[in-house]
């Protein structure tokens, strides 16, 4: 399974962010995709990735002269993927404005590591946090610079769209991306259907099994439109409780029930949208 949407450099996991991984990956994740919502934490995802490709390298290295398949060890860990990106709720009408110096730094910053990066992300569009206009044109604007940023890099977009799906939809679409995932959509399922049609893929994270809407969603949209996320640490099947990548059965179970489908129909299906959508090879 992949996870198509984390926080894992949030600091909700800075005391045991090892253990969470090695869950994960006995739950039969093995790949996890890590956001970064602006400069400062883009810098983290990168650190993180880099300390990940590093620890498993060397885990490697020890499995094989133990004799031990690759992977195989106890403390394996998932693939770390990291997104770059600028959070649309950094235009929130409660903060001061956004610098656009910032923002050109976090587009600096994915230029110099397109290389290194699986795509960008958080980035998106989110009205809920945003009622003044002006604020609302400035998120439009930044997910503009973006979309065609990853256009023209050859990237994917991992995008946010709180109480704004269907303006988020019509932006990407207009500008020619195709190459998309909707992370925790919570707009109205006839919309994301025009999304999938498009070939954009909506990823549905554990918080199903308490939201109706996520189960419409999951119902409509057909499974080739379908991924696997968690958002942790939010969006977990308990409100409230910290979330991590493990849960993601949960996500997978509850699509198998609603599509009369068995679990690893949904994991094999959802793990190869994603792996097409970022550009992974079969073995991640």
């Amino acid at each position: 399974m992949i996870d198509c949407h984390t926080h894992l450099t949030d600091g909700a996991f800075s005391v045991d962010r090892d253990a969470v991984l090695r869950r994960a990956h006995r739950a039969g994740v093995r790949a996890i995709a890590i956001v970064g919502q602006d400069l400062a934490e883009n810098r983290d995802v990168l650190a993180a990735a880099r300390e990940a490709r590093e620890a498993r390298e060397a885990r490697q290295a020890r499995s094989s002269g133990a004799g031990e398949a690759p992977g195989e060890a106890g403390d394996a860990h998932p693939v770390l993927l990291p997104f770059l990106g600028l959070h649309p709720d950094r235009f929130a009408d409660r903060k001061p404005p956004f610098p656009d110096s910032e923002t050109a730094a976090i587009v600096a910053l994915i230029r110099e590591h397109a290389g290194d990066i699986v795509g960008l992300g958080e980035v998106g569009l989110d009205y809920w946090v945003s009622q003044d206009e002006e604020r609302r044109a400035a998120q439009r604007e930044a997910l503009t610079t973006l979309a065609a940023l990853a256009m023209e890099l050859g990237l994917p977009l991992n995008v946010h769209s709180r109480s704004a799906g269907r303006h988020t939809l019509e932006l990407l679409m207009e500008r020619g991306n195709t190459r998309v995932l909707m992370h925790a959509f919570d707009g109205k399922a006839g919309h994301a259907l025009k999304g999938a049609e498009a070939g954009f893929l909506f990823s549905i994270p554990p918080s199903i099994v308490r939201s109706p809407q996520k189960v419409k969603l999951a119902r409509l949209l057909p499974l080739e439109a379908l991924a696997l996320e968690t958002d942790s640490p939010v969006l977990g099947p308990v409100a409230g409780e910290r979330n991590e990548p493990a849960n993601v059965t949960i996500a997978a179970a509850a699509i198998a029930e609603i599509k009369g489908l068995s679990e690893a129909q949904v994991r094999e299906a959802c793990a190869g949208n994603a792996r097409r959508l970022f550009g992974l090879d079969a073995e991640t």
